[in-house]
This record gives C-alpha cells, sequence and structure tokens, in this order.
C-alpha cells in the first residue's frame, strides 16, 4: 500500500507554517488546480457561508489531488454526516465553525476519524480510499493519521471552554476568527482590540499546553510576527474574491481616468 501523506500535516510537524487559499466564492476546479501549481499547501473550501452542493467539492477536491494540495472544507454542522461527508467527498482537512464547548469538540472528533479514534460512519469507497480500491483495514489507518481538524475559536462562550475544547483528542487545530469573535464581543472588526489580542493568545498558550497546532487569517506581515513570535503554523493568508474586485476596480478606475466617465 502506498501511504498518502497530508502536506498540511507533514510540515506542521516538522515545525514549518501551512498557507491557504480561500477559493471564495468561486466553484471552478482550474482555479483550485491553479493554486496548487503555483505552491498554495492547501484550499479552504466554505460550505458555511458558500452555495456549494457536494459535487462542488468533489470536484474542486480532485484539483487538489492533481498538484499535491490539501483540500479543507469549512462544513455546515447540520448533523453527524456533515463532518465525514467531508470527507467521502475528497476533503483531507474540515473547519468546524463556531465550536463552543468540550461536549462539541468531543462530536467533532467521534465523527471525524474511525475506530479506535472515533466512530466514524464507514463507507470505504471515496476517493481516499482510491474507490475502493485500497484495503478497508489500510483506509482506515491512513484516514485517522493523515487527516486534520480545526476548531474555530469566534465566540466567547468558546473562551470560557478554551481548555476542553483544546484538551479533546482528536481536534488538532485551534483556528481564531476575529471577525465572528469581535462582534460576539460586542465590538464588531475591532481586531486590534486589546480583547481580540488577549483572546489570541490565549488560543496559542492552549495548543502549547495541549500540543495543538493554531493559527488565523493573516497577511504576511502579520504571518510573520506570529509564527516567529507566536507559534501559529496555519494561516489562511488571502481570498480569490478579494483579488478578483482589485483587479476589476483597477481596471474600471484606469479607464475613467484616461478616457473619462
Amino acid at each position: 500500500m502506498q501511504v498518502r501523506q497530508n502536506r498540511v500535516v507533514e510540515r506542521m510537524r516538522a515545525g514549518k507554517y501551512v498557507l491557504f487559499f480561500g477559493n471564495t466564492p468561486f466553484i471552478t476546479p482550474k482555479l483550485v488546480e491553479m493554486a496548487g501549481l503555483i505552491g498554495f499547501d492547501g484550499v479552504w473550501i466554505d460550505m458555511e457561508h458558500q452555495d456549494y452542493h457536494y459535487h462542488d467539492v468533489s470536484n474542486m477536491c480532485l484539483a487538489c489531488r492533481a498538484t499535491g494540495m490539501e483540500p479543507m472544507v469549512r462544513i455546515r454542522k447540520s448533523g453527524d454526516h456533515a463532518v465525514y461527508r467531508a470527507f467521502e467527498a475528497g476533503a483531507t482537512g474540515i473547519m468546524v465553525p463556531h465550536v463552543k464547548s468540550g461536549q462539541e469538540a468531543q462530536w467533532i472528533a467521534r465523527n471525524s476519524r474511525f475506530y479506535p479514534e472515533g466512530l466514524r460512519g464507514m463507507d470505504g469507497v471515496e476517493p481516499a480510499a482510491n474507490f475502493g480500491l485500497m484495503k478497508l483495514p489500510d483506509y482506515i489507518a491512513q484516514a485517522n493519521r493523515e487527516i486534520f481538524v480545526v476548531a474555530q475559536i469566534e465566540d466567547v462562550e468558546a473562551l470560557d471552554t478554551l481548555d476542553d475544547i483544546a484538551a479533546t483528542p482528536g481536534i488538532d487545530i485551534l483556528f481564531l476568527g476575529a471577525q465572528d469573535l469581535s462582534q460576539s464581543m460586542g465590538i464588531p472588526c475591532q481586531f486590534d482590540h486589546p480583547r481580540i489580542v488577549q483572546a489570541r493568545k490565549r488560543v496559542a498558550e492552549a495548543a502549547r499546553k495541549y500540543n495543538k497546532w493554531w493559527g488565523c487569517p493573516a497577511g504576511v506581515e502579520k504571518a510573520e510576527i506570529l509564527y516567529k513570535e507566536e507559534g501559529a503554523q496555519f494561516f489562511a493568508g488571502c481570498a480569490a474574491i478579494w483579488f478578483v474586485l482589485d483587479g476589476l476596480k483597477q481596471v474600471r478606475a484606469e479607464f475613467t481616468k484616461r478616457l473619462g466617465d
């Protein structure tokens, strides 16, 4: 059996950072494959906020396989199947939004991995199992070892139970969602507010305490500081929508400047 190693997991195990590209709001696998060819470690496929269907997710995950990039799906929390269906569509990692308690973290972990680490629903003919060509015991072992599970910390309730969440076996990464967290605190979009900074430091401390990885959305300057000074390794660095908007605005402005309205 040829074991497919998870690029994101392997890099973080080696102490390196990983960089994710958000394809939001576009569906095309070509854009995903392009990011992989450029050298991004993973793509963030956002089912929470976008109108993606599982067949869309599956095609984008196949584009990741073509380049060795890892597909991470932010799931819609709609039952046990919402966790493992993302993996069956081809994801090698999942992000779960608004994790607010240790009990919820345990539910996520139970449905993300197979026995003995969890009780994820078993199929065995998904892409990661080579569509059924891999022996099921081998696939179970690989799936348990070569996936990653991200818990988003983006509510004041999560901060109250942060130790319980971080201590949960099967939760691999803590991801600070400052946008929703700031709203939850009553200080929307004040990302440099002392309470947000303190929350970030608490997430970093919990990650160190329980031997987990952590990260957040960040541009390169902020990411460099967080990586070198606070131990963050997991970064969402950009999203397709901003490149498209910036490009369109630039072209429109240049034509207006030179040719008039």
